[in-house]
């Protein structure tokens, strides 16, 4: 497996002096300003002129047509404006849209007394809002097109999948003459993280300083410069990425990290299928890491190795859009992944490692997705809306690597993904998903695991819900490198991180959650949760010690949902008790974690 790689040349840069990376620094938020120029000037002078219409007490709609008040804009969701048809009303009248306003909100609402205090005032003024050209491109929409309900809740999911906005709704706010006028509205966050991060979890911790914008000069481009330590390795990053770069749909990624134990050099150019009705798509990323992998059982490395890892991946796609609710797409691409091991060269002791291996294939995948979403309120998420994708998706991918050009082996590659939601009664939620991926070499499953998962929400009143989550793994003939792992790091709270190594697993988690109205210094939603945790790992892993069956804990824990901050999106604090275990785990186990959900 000697020899340069077909990767050993698209990644020269990367062995160079940052260059690269801080080149893309610079000029990623230049294009997006630039880009955004000439739409922020148009922008403008439309707000003016619907503010000047607002600014008048009534507004004729033709005859026989009540007169109505156009409210101007205000800090929040916008309410209902009077004498606007239903939106069931517009769809079916066939109205045109009309104006687009954008309406881009700052972090605080300095006409509230509350919130007109100098440290907001402050935070206001430094803080660059969100142009709105970005918030423009974003929309599925445009003047002169037929109102759709659709495309406007579609539209909205977009914008607040941002992590530069909290929020955003889109509301009629005018009608006359066949036309109605859009107000969209959008409410900033909190961008600019500098300082220092703390985590604990599985009875370690991590740290780190960094200086990361989610949103230079209201771009939406991010940029991240940080140094951090955990348990596996020490890392210098430098990230930049725009989500709509060249004034579009666009996502560009550039990450680069000198780690103790390696580099990482990644880099992506990726036009997805944004929305429902998207035609095409097309993309490239490639990535050169190397570093040190580590085995773990009972919480302890039992075993690591160098590996160096080198990929490339370039594909494309199309669709014929959304067609009675179901959207049907298909892919095809090439991709190299190869993974190459070696003693590490301070290692005195007896090492296993991994077999070698280059798989270059071509594949085809095929994408099922149903249109049907529902929105939430207090589930994963304190005080925030949350889009809960409720419709049947399923993913089929397969690719032939051949020996005969250039694989280590001849390998069927697969992979398939399937969900469903369901709502009932207005108050409980059921999620379903399952993942089965690996390879098939002489017909035999090899490296392959299913993945299945099943979430549960029940709504108890306006502060409390009951959550219960089961989670399950399988696997077959795993590579040295791939472990299936339970412990304090991936839901079992009162035990070390990777602490049982198997060959399958399960987790059972139940918690109740309480959601409260305190709202400290303005900046914090909080909210509670008591826990249950009971899991356990099958099968004979390489290296790993038997099973020890069962293993149960409790616990209980605060939520702190960051409400103008895009920087994490709940941090949990937690005091966790295990049941049982080995006599080296602590009887209390302290977590403080920064995680997507509650």
């Amino acid at each position: 497996m000697g020899g340069h790689s077909p990767l050993d040349r698209t990644f020269a840069f990367a062995r160079r002096p940052a260059a690269a990376p801080l080149f893309a620094l610079f000029v990623l938020p230049a294009l997006a300003c630039a880009s955004d120029a000439a739409r922020e000037a148009d922008a403008n002078a439309e707000t003016v002129a619907l503010a000047g219409a607002a600014s008048a007490a009534t507004e004729g709609v033709g005859s026989g047509v009540d007169r109505f008040t156009i409210r101007p804009p205000s800090y929040g969701p916008p309410g209902e404006t009077p004498g606007i048809p239903s939106e069931a009303e517009l769809e079916a009248s066939g109205a045109v849209i009309g104006e687009i306003l954008i309406d881009n909100q700052n972090i605080f609402n300095l006409d509230d007394p509350k919130d007109d205090v100098k440290l907001f005032r402050l935070a206001n003024h430094l803080h660059s809002r969100t142009r709105k050209g970005i918030v423009r491109k974003q929309l599925l929409f445009r003047s002169g097109e037929r109102y759709s309900r659709r495309l406007i809740g579609e539209s909205e999911r977009i914008l607040r999948a941002d992590s530069y906005f909290y929020d955003a709704w889109i509301r009629p706010v005018r009608y006359h003459d066949g036309k109605v006028d859009l107000r969209v509205t959008t409410r900033d966050v909190w961008t600019l993280n500098p300082g220092f991060n703390f985590g604990r979890s599985g009875g370690t911790n991590s740290t780190g300083v960094q200086l990361e914008e989610l949103n230079v000069l209201g771009t939406g481009v991010g940029v991240k410069v940080g140094h951090k330590t955990d348990i596996d390795r020490t890392e210098s990053q430098l990230e930049v990425s725009a989500m709509h770069a060249f004034g579009g749909w666009t996502v560009v990624d550039l990450n680069y990290a000198n780690l103790s134990d390696g580099r990482l050099r990644e880099f992506t150019l990726n036009r997805p299928f944004y929305a429902l009705d998207t035609r095409w798509a097309g993309g490239f990323s490639g990535r050169d890491d190397l570093q040190t992998d580590k085995l773990y059982d009972r919480g302890q490395i039992i075993d690591q190795f160098q590996d160096r890892h080198e990929s490339a991946q370039v594909y494309g796609g199309w669709s014929n859009g959304l067609q009675n609710g179901w959207v049907r797409r298909w892919r095809t691409g090439v991709t190299y992944d190869e993974r190459r091991f070696q003693p590490l060269s301070t290692s005195t002791g007896v090492s296993t490692i991994p077999q070698d291996r280059r798989f270059l294939y071509p594949w085809v995948q095929f994408d099922l997705v149903q249109d049907q979403y529902l929105k939430l309120f207090n589930h994963d998420q304190i005080a925030r809306t949350e889009d809960f994708y409720l419709g049947t998706t399923t993913s089929v991918r397969v690719g032939w690597a051949d020996s005969a050009l250039g694989s280590s082996r001849s390998a069927l590659m697969f992979r398939g993904t399937a969900g469903r939601g369901f709502a009932g009664g207005g108050t409980s939620t059921l999620l379903l998903a399952s993942d089965f991926f690996g390879r098939l070499e002489r017909g035999v499953l090899t490296n392959t695991i299913l993945d299945g998962s099943v979430r549960y929400y029940l709504e108890q009143g306006r502060n409390w819900l009951f959550f219960t989550a089961l989670q399950a793994s399988k696997g077959w003939r795993l590579d040295l490198d791939n472990q299936i792992l339970l412990g304090g790091d991936n839901g079992l709270r009162g035990y070390p991180l990777r602490y049982q190594d198997g060959t399958a697993r399960a987790l059972w988690t139940v918690e109740q959650r309480f959601f409260t109205d305190w709202y400290p210094f303005r900046l914090f939603r909080v909210g509670a949760a008591v826990f249950f945790d009971s899991g356990r790992t099958w099968g004979s892993a390489p290296l790993a010690a038997p099973s020890l069956g069962l293993l149960k804990d409790a616990g209980f824990g605060l939520r702190f949902g960051n409400s103008r901050s895009g920087l994490g999106n709940v941090v949990h604090v937690d005091l966790a008790f295990p049941f049982n275990g080995d006599n080296s785990i602590k009887r209390v186990q302290f977590l403080v974690q920064t995680e997507e959900h509650f």
